[in-house]
């Protein structure tokens, strides 16, 4: 890959045409539309998703002459240039000499470049920038692009295959999923975790659509002119999800949902007597883990692990094994109640506390509460095999 050092490009001459548009993923432009700000495998812009205090410490820094680092172009051709490295601070830039942030001057007040004195804005705009233009095959600059960590915030997962894979696909697939002005978001934000700019939403209807091969699924369709089998399958997802469970609990955020999808869609739910259940469950002080409830309910409420039920204490243990070894002893049988009843040789054995687990009489999962009148000890060998019976 060739580079070239280029110091005579102003602020300015980058903001000549500077075009910032809020719909994310569609492109930003400068250099009197010579320069692409956001090409198809950049990361969205992400400095004002903390307040805008990276975006600011771009302009600080160039009113204090502080330099804000190397920027590299990839060059296309002779009128066609887009940007390699330095997306996000140029993207400050050109938003704050667009006045679509302010900052705090010397006396705490914000202040919008429009509003700045004529010599303030002349320094901005007369900062002469450190830019390499490269120039190489697709996979080296790509293989370049993969490199970066920009100001301390590296690259994710997906923004690596979004830049591997660009093309029509993964441009459209970004005016979909990360748009944070997309209508659908909060709904989705509801079952998926993560940030709309840092691809989560995306990285989530290709994980669901691909069962899980990401890397593949975006290879196979990295030219097709459309998405529609990923939004339709995430849509059938969202759809699914929201029709069984008719109650928004915070729990449901980034459960494998696709994966539940998949393994439980086919049945069919009564969502009136769900919800019933989701509120008794919810309501139980014995379960430990909320986020199992949803696939405890899907599964025919049957694998109780899900739920993390509360074990019975020491205390609890300890007076049960007592009691119940004081009484085999006097009667000459095993202190596990279910080899007492057995025939081999350990129908009489006194087992040791630490050789033995605590046990509902009655499963928890048929309405057994987690007390000591309900607290048996077993064998570890008999506890294991009783299960839920």
């Amino acid at each position: 890959m060739n580079t070239t050092l280029k110091t005579d490009i102003t602020v300015k001459d980058i903001c000549d045409g500077f075009v910032y548009n809020e719909l994310e993923g569609k492109g930003l432009f400068g250099l009197s539309g010579k320069l692409t700000i956001q090409p198809e495998y950049q990361r969205n812009y992400i400095y004002a998703s903390d307040g805008g205090k990276k975006e600011m410490a771009v302009i600080e820094s160039v009113l204090k002459e502080y330099p804000i680092g190397l920027i590299y172009f990839n060059k296309i051709s002779d009128n066609n240039l887009e940007v390699l490295d330095g997306q996000q601070r140029i993207t400050s830039l050109g938003r704050f000499v667009a006045d679509k942030f302010a900052i705090k001057d010397e006396n705490d007040m914000e202040q919008y470049f429009s509003g700045m004195a004529e010599d303030k804005k002349a320094k901005i705009l007369e900062t002469k920038l450190l830019i390499y233009e490269c120039e190489g095959t697709e996979s080296q600059i790509k293989e370049w692009f993969k490199t970066i960590n920009i100001s301390g915030v590296p690259l994710v997962a997906q923004e690596l295959l979004n830049a591997i894979y660009s093309g029509p696909f993964v441009t459209l697939g970004k005016e979909e999923f990360s748009n944070s002005q997309n209508a659908n978001i909060q709904k989705w934000s509801a079952y998926i975790k993560g940030s709309v700019n840092r691809q989560a939403f995306f990285e989530r209807a290709l994980d669901w659509v691909s069962k899980g091969n990401i890397d593949d699924y975006m290879s196979i369709h990295r030219y097709d002119k459309n998405i529609d089998e990923l939004k339709t399958y995430f849509n059938s997802v969202i759809d699914w999800i929201s029709s069984v469970f008719t109650d928004v609990e915070s729990e449901m955020c980034g459960l494998e949902w696709g994966h539940l999808y998949e393994q439980y869609h086919q049945k069919a739910y009564n969502p009136t007597k769900v919800s019933a259940e989701v509120h008794k469950l919810y309501a139980d002080p014995y379960i430990k883990n909320r986020k199992g409830i949803f696939e405890f309910i899907l599964g025919g409420s049957v694998d109780t692990k899900l739920l993390e039920v509360r074990i019975f204490d020491e205390a609890t243990k300890k007076t049960i094994y007592t009691t119940q070894t004081t009484k085999a002893k006097k009667k000459g049988k095993s202190n596990c109640p279910h080899c007492a009843l057995g025939h081999d040789t350990n129908k009489e054995k006194i087992w040791s506390l630490a050789e033995m687990d605590a046990d509902h009489v009655e499963a928890w999962s048929k309405g057994g509460a987690t007390s000591i009148k309900n607290c048996e000890m077993l064998c570890k060998t008999h506890n294991r095999a009783k299960g839920n019976r």
